[in-house]
């Protein structure tokens, strides 16, 4: 099996798919092209119309995104049932907590968008916090009841999501989150190879 994955060394989202590869013993099987999004010349407009990262193109052509797609893609790939629970309850459990993680993600990416793309003196104080809301809402939920430690799609998303704010928010989080900075220590342990190979060299 061959794929080429198409993202970049920031992007939390392809982070996710990343450690999902190390996890289900795939990494190998795969090519990593870096991504620029802002580049219209990049292949990534041809490869997936939306012009998102990341994007798996399979053996054979066929083109999967987006994140949330691209690990059932490659659950199926594995045999099933390794980090996308087959029992029902389970299930809907790991995916729940993935949509949470991701929309952590979607908020503090639009937040970066806002100072990229608007000068200061344009930059909407309403929708920083509405982003921020989003944010402050879903960590507090997390921080008083965090996830069992296992690897699945939804604790590799919440990982890639504090792993994100380590990386781009400097941290921050954590001096307010207690319970999550152990449950991240945990995760770390589950993979720490994996976890140190996707982490940016920033």
């Amino acid at each position: 099996m061959s794929m080429t994955l198409h993202s970049s060394a920031l992007s939390p989202f392809g982070r996710k798919v990343k450690l999902a590869l190390h996890h289900l013993g795939l990494m190998g099987d795969v090519t990593v092209v870096t991504t620029d999004t802002m580049n219209a010349e990049d292949p990534i407009r041809r490869t997936n119309p939306l012009g998102k990262i990341p994007a798996l193109v399979l053996e054979g052509g066929t083109v999967v995104y987006d994140s949330r797609v691209i690990l059932e893609q490659l659950d199926i790939a594995a045999g099933g049932g390794k980090i996308l629970p087959a029992e029902p309850k389970a299930r809907i459990a790991a995916l729940t907590l993935q949509a949470l993680a991701d929309g952590i993600m979607d908020a503090l990416i639009l937040t970066r968008y806002e100072v990229m793309f608007h000068d200061e003196g344009a930059r909407s104080e309403k929708w920083f916090a509405h982003q921020r809301g989003k944010v402050e809402r879903a960590m507090a939920a997390l921080e008083t009841a965090p996830p069992a430690l296992a690897v699945h799609v939804g604790t590799i998303t919440l990982a890639c999501a504090l792993g994100y704010q380590d990386i781009r928010f400097e941290g921050a989080w954590r001096k307010s989150h207690p319970s999550l900075v152990a449950w991240l220590e945990g995760f770390v342990a589950l993979m720490p190879e994996a976890w140190a190979e996707t982490t940016p060299k920033t």
